[in-house]
């Protein structure tokens, strides 16, 4: 007997063990298949269809052979040791946290929860808009503020969105001039710089803050609380002396601290911005963390990010769904008060659940005990002549101390395993944290004095005083975390099966095939995301000393060679923590290059009319304006158009914004020559890199763009994490390479510190850059490229299936499309009373997630399968959309109800197919399970089709009471 394979040399078995075959879906003979079925020999035929010859490289990736997972994996675990993992007590909005195991494995590392797509459709994403709306109940309870948001992408950013925000509400106030505490996070004043600077607003920072308020010549105060430095000062007069004279004031405040302190709601805040990173998720060298936003109720619709909402279903039951701003950037474009599209929402879920888990009385004991620990060692350095520059303080104390002693204690610090605040001149500061032990405490509080330490003493010595560093007046007397939601989930065993139960209610990849159009979604492989959770990546301080982060800075720098190889950029910044992000740095490199040439007065943006709504809201936020390029009937930038508005603005024109391959979802012909048109007349050329997925490895889109943001949460299988995180870095020419983002830490080399930050953390959310490395090295040059033309065939695969069926409605150079594909639903609407919303909560109910809908055009739904999706999958979406066909004709010719039928009332519930009353014209079983192969098993949504209109006109934005879930099953 011979044995299967014995004939095969070594190396052909080693290959059979590479990692490709596993990432790409269809098998070699369903490859074979498909180019058959859509009339093309080989892949290199069907590329060669799809592209013009202008953009393709023709050159093979200079990047490594794939590498198996054992090899990734072993290559990142020895870049993972170079980093020393010190306890860090640096503070500065990052500290060292618990995460809970059972949200660590449950959802953090559970892809049930970090490969669903943002909640758009509300039917099948009822866990996570629980787990949002438990987020938001948390920060409005802590801050004591009536409405938050469902997260932002980190506290110096959502402070600068809380600046513009304040200068939406307070029209009236005329004044450019917003003051900033003097004792505001470092990185928050470096982003709130960088985006006054293009908005015609002044930052004055200042130090008297209560002086400065009684002024009057400013429209907005943003007060750090407590201070960076540790100070604690109570609210009330500056609030209400702003007030005075028609300002507001924002408060950044950390959330820990707001168990203990007077929370900044019951002292007259009007904004509230922080980081929930302590909330039980890990510091990652600087993120992915969620960051919130509070407000008042009437202050509803300016607030920046999405919101989480109660509504009802059509059975009346209770449900939930993104209320308000859900699509503001794609209605308001340039008018949009943000360019955020994604946030947080993975971070801000384990956030809300680490408060479900400990509940008000465990949040209390681990803030009071970081507390009551802080004021031991304080009262301990006093005892020794190091006396504390702040007498009132929540978990930090700063020390003044010359500049050979502090050389000299954070050198010992560091050798005995622990990182000190070290960026002020004549300072040292230290901010302690719930993983800071007494052992370790006493530690580094004989290291300062140079005498033994023992603070459980110094602790008992303040016995009658239960918070020592907090006067009277600052502690919090108001109740929080009082809905049941946070009682009720204190045994593992009911936390476990409340996480399992919400869970169930989504859809994800784990499901089925997610085909949302402009978005990716494809594999985010296990191998992949393994390294996320190791200490060595969780654990870093973003601004702990370099040599410490040897590990991190390797994965960086080659992160960044891969990046500039398929792109064929000079540079990469990876500080942009979101894709709207990478928009915003990319104009801003733009803008600082224009300046620096005596260009300043560019300020023209040319966007076509069918970008996605991040580019208009990203360029009014550099002080552009937009001026809008029409689309041809074929979607192509109309060319008469351009030439007309390009010599029209000629000796104004900063810039060109596009998408490659088109929002339309084809391959422009004309691309390299509208490009160098755009330089020619003065211009640069911004390619927003949405759509990358179709062009690594045939393009290196430096050949004609100038600045490109990648989405690594698409192209490079950072997963979505049901709304976030994502990483939006840009790459750029030679010529732009100096005007990269930089950052106030001094981390980042050249340009640091003058280049404004767009980010709080110098690599924006590094704990995830591991992902985008691992696919990378996975992969290897010819795995890249095969996964760009099979996303590429998958997509032409499907618009063949479906032609027949439905009009496809923008096609490119010989009928061939990108990655992508818009179906034309538009004319159902007359002829069968069947929208666009009817068609994608029907697929549903065939166990799919629908495609993107109405944009970018209205009426229609844009497919795209990537390159992870099998043929049998492929197939199972073509036969569900051919069957609703089938269904929309029965509308037509009157065989099914107007308003009665399986699209109307599409998504039908297990709750409903199972009761006892059928009221229906069809069957159950045309209901739930129209084809055969949903028999086998099938996703049910959780609720009915939920009313959008009802939760616009009731929004209620904090957890119902129990009853009424109970009320509603």
């Amino acid at each position: 007997m011979t044995v299967s394979g014995s004939n095969r040399s070594l190396r052909s078995l080693e290959d059979r063990a590479e990692f490709t075959g596993r990432h790409i879906g269809p098998r070699d003979p369903d490859i074979a298949a498909m180019l058959d079925s859509v009339g093309a020999t080989s892949l290199d035929e069907l590329i060669d269809q799809a592209t013009p010859a202008s953009i393709r490289s023709g050159q093979t990736l200079d990047l490594a052979a794939a590498r198996n997972e054992a090899q990734v994996l072993d290559r990142i675990r020895a870049m993972a040791a170079a980093n020393t993992v010190n306890h860090s007590l640096i503070g500065l909005g990052y500290h060292p946290t618990h995460v809970p195991p059972v949200i660590l494995r449950n959802v953090l590392e559970n892809p049930g929860w970090y490969t669903a797509y943002t909640p758009y459709q509300a039917e099948i994403s009822q866990g996570r808009l629980e787990g949002l709306l438990n987020f938001q109940q948390m920060v409005m309870d802590l801050t004591a503020m009536e409405l938050a948001n469902a997260s932002l992408l980190d506290e110096s950013t959502a402070a600068a969105e809380a600046m513009t925000m304040i200068r939406r509400i307070a029209r009236k106030n005329k004044s450019s001039r917003f003051l900033v505490d003097a004792d505001a996070l470092p990185q928050t004043l470096d982003v709130v710089r960088t985006r006054a600077a293009h908005l015609g607003i002044k930052i004055d920072v200042v130090d008297d803050l209560e002086q400065a308020v009684a002024g009057g010549d400013y429209f907005g105060v943003l007060v750090q609380y407590p201070g960076a430095g540790g100070q604690l000062r109570a609210l009330d007069r500056v609030c209400d002396a702003a007030h005075q004279h028609d300002a507001r004031v924002a408060v950044a405040a950390d959330l820990l601290s707001l168990a203990l302190l007077r929370p900044p709601g019951e002292m007259g805040a009007d904004v509230v911005v922080g980081s929930a990173q302590r909330f039980g998720v890990p510091m990652g060298f600087g993120g992915p963390h969620a960051a919130f936003l509070a407000t008042h109720e009437s202050h509803r619709r300016s607030v920046p990010g999405r919101i989480i909402g109660v509504s009802r279903d059509r059975h009346g039951d209770l449900a939930l769904r993104m209320a308000l701003q859900t699509r503001e950037q794609h209605i308001r474009r340039e008018k949009a008060m943000s360019n955020i599209c994604t946030s947080q929402a993975l971070l801000a879920v384990m956030a809300g659940f680490y408060a479900v888990w400990h509940g008000a009385d465990g949040i209390r004991t681990i803030a009071t005990r970081v507390h009551r620990m802080t004021s031991a060692a304080a009262r301990a350095l006093s005892q020794a002549g190091i006396v504390p520059i702040h007498e009132q303080f929540f978990d930090t104390l700063t020390l003044a101390v010359d500049e050979d002693t502090k050389k000299r204690l954070l050198q010992a610090s560091q050798r005995a395993g622990f990182n000190l605040r070290a960026d002020r001149p004549g300072h040292i500061g230290l901010s302690f944290n719930e993983v800071t032990t007494i052992e370790q405490a006493d530690q580094v509080i004989s290291l300062l004095t140079g005498s033994p330490a023992d603070l459980k003493t110094s602790d008992a010595e303040l016995e009658n005083h239960a918070l020592p560093g907090i006067p009277q007046a600052l502690q919090r007397s108001s109740e929080y975390l009082g809905h049941e939601v946070f009682s009720r989930y204190h045994s593992e065993t009911e936390m476990l099966r409340y996480l399992k139960r919400l869970e169930n209610r989504d859809l994800s990849l784990a499901h089925a095939m997610i085909p949302l159009g402009s978005c990716t979604m494809k594999l985010n492989a296990t191998a992949e995301m393994m390294p996320v959770t190791w200490p060595e990546f969780a654990e870093l301080h973003p601004f702990c000393p370099h040599d410490q982060a040897r590990g991190y800075h390797e994965l960086i720098d080659d992160l960044e060679r891969m990046l500039r190889e398929i792109t064929g950029f000079s540079a990469i910044s990876l500080q942009p923590n979101a894709g709207s992000q990478g928009e915003y740095a990319g104009l801003l490199t733009i803008q600082q290059w224009q300046k620096a040439r005596g260009h300043g007065h560019r300020d023209i943006c040319l966007i076509p009319s069918s970008a996605h709504g991040t580019n208009p809201a990203s360029a009014q936020m550099v002080g552009y304006r937009i001026v809008v390029v029409g689309c041809d009937a074929s979607g192509n930038i109309d060319r008469d158009d351009l030439a007309a508005k390009i010599e029209k603005h000629r000796d104004e024109l900063a810039a060109l914004m596009i998408t490659y391959p088109s929002t339309h979802g084809v391959f422009e012909q004309d691309v390299v020559e509208i490009c160098e048109r755009i330089r020619q007349a003065g211009g640069q050329v911004y390619l927003d890199g949405a759509n990358m997925n179709a062009l690594v490895g045939i393009s290196q889109v430096a050949d004609y763009a100038d600045v490109c943001h990648l989405n690594l949460h698409k192209t490079f299988c950072i997963p979505h994490g049901g709304g976030g995180p994502g990483v939006g870095p840009i790459g750029v020419r030679e010529h732009l390479a100096k005007h990269l983002p930089g950052h106030v830490s001094g981390t980042l080399g050249a340009g640091n510190g003058t280049n404004p930050a767009v980010a709080g953390a110098p690599w924006g959310s590094a704990s995830i850059l591991p992902i985008s490395w691992a696919y990378i090295a996975l992969m290897g040059r010819d795995g890249l490229r095969k996964a760009s033309d099979v996303a590429i065939l998958n997509a032409n695969y499907i618009a063949e299936g479906l032609k027949n069926h439905y009009d496809i409605l923008y096609t490119g150079k010989n009928g061939r499309i990108a990655h992508e594909c818009i179906v034309d639903l538009r004319p159902f609407k007359e002829s069968a009373g069947i929208s666009e919303e009817d068609v994608a909560k029907r697929l549903i109910d065939y166990g799919f997630h629908a495609p993107t809908m109405s944009w970018p055009v209205p009426g229609t739904l844009m497919i795209e399968p990537t390159e992870s999706e099998s043929k049998q999958e492929l197939d199972r979406f073509i036969e569900a959309m051919i069957e609703i066909r089938g269904e929309i004709d029965r509308c037509a010719s009157g065989e099914f109800d107007d308003a009665d039928n399986p699209l109307k009332m599409a998504p039908h519930t297990i709750a409903e197919l199972s009761a006892d009353e059928w009221s229906h014209p069809y069957s159950r079983q045309q209901a739930g399970w129209p084809v055969a192969s949903l028999k086998a098993g099938k996703f049910f949504a959780s609720v009915a089709r939920v009313d959008n209109v009802y939760g616009d006109r009731n929004l209620v934005c904090s957890c119902p009471p129990m009853e009424d879930w109970l009320e509603a099953g």
